[in-house]
């Protein structure tokens, strides 16, 4: 389907001003330049016989520059560019005609004249932008208008002023409703008295109480405070802010990065802003090729990792998206907030263990997928090395089952959501994922030796990453329950760190990776490892969280700390000692190469196990993981 097919009444209305724009500049040019004489009306005949031909042309080339199907409301540099070319190849064409065409073989004398066709360029240029800035200013000064309501809260910007512009932007267009920015605070000094977008610079970060103490002394308290991505670096210190703001009685909202992929709207400040860790940057458009158009099943859907995998895929385009849950509320949460974004996937849920192993095949046989994401999980480190044979049937056995099943039903991919305790596992979560790791390399393996260097009939990856942030389970909603309770916050040891990430960057690493693994070329790696970029000591996420509450750490809100619990270390690792990793030329993911068994050898594990799992024979289950993951140092019984 071409452009013209998406012509509406409005790109007509618009081309007839441009076309009597460009009536009106012609002749005009010429009134001027000949002084409405003699030689103006003697012209009149070859201009009127030409002209046809000529808003013949300017039409094409108004289309071609995209003047025609151009809002006027959002008409900006680009746009005003746009109208200068348009303008210019006009004025050429006015040269050609009078230098080649028209001047040497009708009238022996030039027609139209140099001093005309400059003449020409600045009111065409002018003539086509007037109604359109009118235009502009008119919708700009509305949307002020209203911004400016009586429930508009004053608002103090914080955040360089690159930033500031987009939000201001965006109270222009009226995306962002009920906000009246009343002055920027900016981290470079050189901003300051300056105006953007018609909003003063009142000072720097450092300045925020004192501004706000300003405004309260003239009667024009601040209400709001928006803190735009640039004020959450670390030179910024947005802890400090946000602790000042809260004692101030201020709300505080954000306004989200562009690169992040959200809509220029504000949301409520969470932890995950004060990582202060920069998020990679990704390509989306590569996302979108991957799975535009495609069957997509995720297992454990309504887990947090799990939902925010079928809400990316749906945004990224999937035809269908099959939702496994053995959760019932979990399910119903995540189909009916999938439904709600109104996106054109058929969206289906169904309540299913990834233990059925019947099931399992015949739901996806039925469904028939093009790539399979398995975020199924039992993932608590002490309640696994407490009831860890139920890791061993869900996170080993289940996982068998998906990519048994991925592949009876013919889908390319398989991708396991994995984790870092995979790596030279000291629990029962880490040793069962571990496991799940091996299955799926050597299923992998086998069928590309089968392919015979062809493309194999399926790929199965594992990605790896560490905690992510507000996940299930994971220590921020726990810290969040503590503090609202006033303590105190337990940590189990004060030298305890952990990688993290928010959930919508580590989901849309792991489709980048399946993009990788599904490559034009089959690259000999199945494991992937999401960099998680700087350790965080979780003494010091407790501290900012308890800061982000408005509140002291040790005066307000006690930190206490309990000690470690079974199967936890210290330090999280990306690489085991004996893993080999490969730059894989995609930001923000490397390769792992561990060395997995021959299927046949897992297979007699499995079948061992089966056996042992029937029995309840913990300590034959326990010998067996210990032989086919040697690095295993549990304590669990």
């Amino acid at each position: 389907m071409t452009r013209l097919s998406h012509l509406t009444s409005r790109n007509f209305l618009i081309a007839l001003h441009d076309v009597l724009a460009t009536t009106a500049a012609l002749f005009a040019a010429f009134y001027l330049r000949f002084e409405g004489g003699d030689d103006f009306f003697a012209r009149l005949p070859l201009l009127f016989h030409i002209l046809p031909y000529f808003l013949g042309l300017a039409v094409v080339v108004f289309f071609l520059f995209n003047l025609t199907t151009t809002k006027w409301r959002f008409i900006s540099l680009p746009d005003a560019l746009n109208i200068i070319r348009a303008a210019t190849v006009l004025t050429l064409a006015l040269l050609v005609l009078d230098y080649i065409f028209v001047a040497p073989n009708v009238r022996g004398s030039f027609f139209v004249g140099k001093v005309t066709i400059v003449l020409y360029w600045f009111l065409e240029i002018g003539f086509l932008s007037a109604l359109r800035m009118t235009y502009r200013y008119f919708r700009y000064t509305r949307v002020r208008r209203h911004a400016r309501t009586e429930d508009a809260a004053p608002t103090l910007l914080i955040g360089r002023t690159a930033d500031a512009e987009v939000l201001l932007r965006g109270i222009e267009s009226g995306a962002i409703k009920r906000i009246w920015p009343v002055g920027i605070l900016s981290p470079s000094r050189a901003d300051l008295g300056q105006l953007i977008r018609n909003v003063p610079v009142l000072g720097g970060i450092d300045d925020f109480e004192d501004v706000i103490a300003d405004f309260s002394k003239r009667d024009k308290p601040i209400a709001r405070i928006v803190m735009t991505s640039s004020a959450f670096e670390p030179e910024a210190h947005p802890e400090s802010v946000l602790m000042r703001a809260r004692k101030l009685g201020v709300i505080v909202s954000r306004m989200p990065s562009l690169e992040s992929g959200e809509a220029p709207r504000l949301t409520a400040v969470a932890v995950e802003d004060l990582l202060l860790r920069p998020s990679e940057k990704i390509d989306y458009a590569r996302l979108e090729a991957l799975i535009k158009g495609k069957a997509v099943i995720v297992t454990g859907g309504g887990g947090s990792i799990g939902s925010e995998i079928c809400e990316r895929v749906v945004t990224f385009g999937a035809a269908r998206v099959l939702i496994l849950e053995n959760s019932e509320p979990a399910l119903y949460a995540v189909t009916e907030t999938l439904a709600a974004h109104g996106s054109g996937a058929a969206i289906e849920g169904r309540i299913a263990d990834i233990r059925d192993r019947e099931r399992i095949i015949r739901l996806m046989a039925e469904f028939k997928p093009d790539i399979v994401f398995h975020a199924a999980a039992l993932k608590h480190v002490p309640i696994l090395e407490r009831d860890w044979s139920e890791g061993v049937k869900t996170n080993i056995f289940g996982s068998i089952n998906v990519a048994d099943a991925a592949l009876a039903a013919g889908a390319e991919a398989m991708v396991m959501i994995s984790t870092d305790k995979a790596i030279e596992p000291v629990s029962m979560l880490g040793l069962t994922k571990r496991f799940a790791e091996m299955y799926c390399q050597a299923l992998d393996h086998d069928l590309a030796v089968a392919s015979g260097g062809a493309r194999p009939p399926m790929r199965l990856i594992s990605v790896r990453f560490g905690n992510v942030l507000a996940s299930n389970g994971s220590v921020v909603p726990k810290f969040k329950a503590q503090i609202e309770a006033g303590g105190p916050v337990t940590v189990t040891h004060p030298d305890m760190v952990r990688y993290f990430m928010t959930i919508r960057e580590a989901c849309d690493l792991v489709i980048t990776a399946a993009t990788h693994a599904l490559g034009q070329t089959r690259p000999d790696v199945s494991v992937y490892v999401l960099n998680m970029g700087q350790p965080v000591k979780i003494v010091e996420l407790a501290e900012r969280m308890i800061r982000l509450s408005g509140l002291e750490p040790g005066y307000d809100i006690d930190i206490v700390f309990t000690g470690m619990r079974p199967g936890e270390r210290l330090y999280e690792i990306l690489f085991a000692s004996e893993e080999p990793t490969r730059e894989i030329g995609v930001a923000g993911i490397m390769a792992a190469q561990p060395n997995e068994p021959p299927m046949q050898t897992l297979r007699k594990w499995i079948a061992s196990l089966e056996q042992a799992i029937a029995r309840d024979d913990r300590a034959t289950i326990r010998t067996i993981l210990k032989d086919a993951v040697p690095e295993f140092g549990s304590t669990a019984a």
